[in-house]
C-alpha cells in the first residue's frame, strides 16, 4: 500500500473494491471529494496504480492496494494493511464483480457452464463475504458502513417474464446478487447493536464495460447513488437493506 500511516487522522476512511475503472473508480473519486482517505483496490496492479495516481492528482487522498477478492491471502493482506495504516474503516464498498455473461448471442440454459456459475459466485458473493468478514474488526472500531453494490435484476419482480432480464445466461449474475442481498439483510440484523450498518445498493443500469456500455445511466450518476447511501446517517437508511436508485427495492 502506498504512503505511510496517518497519525491521529481526523479523516474518515473508505475502501472500494474493483476500483481501477468504471463505477468503482468513480465511487472512489466521489468519496475522496468528500474529504475521505480512500483505499482504491483492484486485482490488476498496473491499472489500479494508474487509477489511484490519476485521482490523487485531482487532489484526493487516494492510495492503492492490490486485492483479488477470490484469493484468501490477498483478502487477509488488505485487512492487515487497513489495520496497520488506518486502524479503522468507516466505509467498505464491495463493488468488484463480473457479469458471467459471454459476449454475443445469449446462451441457452444447457450451454451455461458450471465453471461460469462457480466463478461468478466466487467473485460477486463469496469474495464480498470474505472481505467483509476480514474487515469487520476495523468496521466495528469506526461504527462503519458496508455497501454491497447490487442490481435491481436481483429481484423476482425484475427477473420474471420476457425481455433481457429473463435471459438464461444471466442466472450466474442474478444468483450471485440475490445471495449478496440476502447476506446484507441478515448481516444488517446481526450487526444492529454493533454500530456497523449494512445495505445493498443498486446504482441503476450504468454504462460500463460489464454491459458493453449499453447502460442508460452515466458512471457519475450511478456512483452518486452508491455514495449517497454509503455516507447517509444510519437513521436515514431504509429499514430494509436492499435499495435501488428509486428507493427500497421490491422483492
Amino acid at each position: 500500500m502506498d504512503s505511510e500511516r496517518h497519525e491521529a487522522t481526523p479523516r474518515r476512511t473508505a475502501l472500494v473494491t474493483g476500483a481501477n475503472k468504471g463505477l468503482g473508480k468513480e465511487i472512489s473519486r466521489q468519496l475522496a471529494a468528500l474529504g475521505m482517505s480512500v483505499l482504491l483496490t483492484a486485482r490488476d496492479e498496473e491499472l489500479g496504480r494508474a487509477a489511484a495516481a490519476e485521482l490523487a492528482a485531482e487532489g484526493g487522498d487516494i492510495r492503492f492496494a492490490r486485492l483479488d477478492v477470490t484469493e484468501e491471502k490477498s483478502v487477509r493482506s488488505v485487512a492487515e494493511l487497513v489495520d496497520g495504516f488506518f486502524g479503522r474503516l468507516d466505509i467498505l464498498v464491495n463493488n468488484a464483480g463480473v457479469s458471467g455473461v459471454v459476449r454475443g448471442e445469449p446462451l441457452p440454459f444447457d450451454e451455461i457452464s458450471v465453471e461460469t456459475l462457480r466463478s461468478t459466485l466466487e467473485t460477486n458473493f463469496v469474495g464480498a463475504f470474505a472481505l467483509t468478514q476480514a474487515l469487520l474488526p476495523a468496521l466495528r472500531t469506526a461504527g462503519g458502513r458496508v455497501v454491497n453494490v447490487t442490481s435491481a435484476l436481483a429481484t423476482f419482480a425484475r427477473t420474471t417474464g420476457s425481455g433481457p432480464a429473463g435471459r438464461a445466461d444471466l442466472i450466474p449474475y442474478c444468483a450471485s446478487k440475490v445471495a449478496l442481498n440476502m447476506t446484507s439483510v441478515l448481516l444488517a440484523d446481526q450487526l444492529r447493536d454493533s454500530g456497523v450498518t449494512v445495505c445493498s445498493v443498486s446504482p441503476g443500469y450504468v454504462a460500463t464495460d460489464m454491459n458493453n456500455f449499453a447502460g442508460t445511466k452515466t458512471v457519475r450518476d450511478g456512483a452518486r447513488t452508491v455514495v449517497r447511501f454509503a455516507t447517509a446517517a444510519s437513521d436515514e437508511l431504509p429499514d430494509r437493506a436492499f435499495i435501488t436508485e428509486e428507493g427500497v427495492a421490491p422483492w
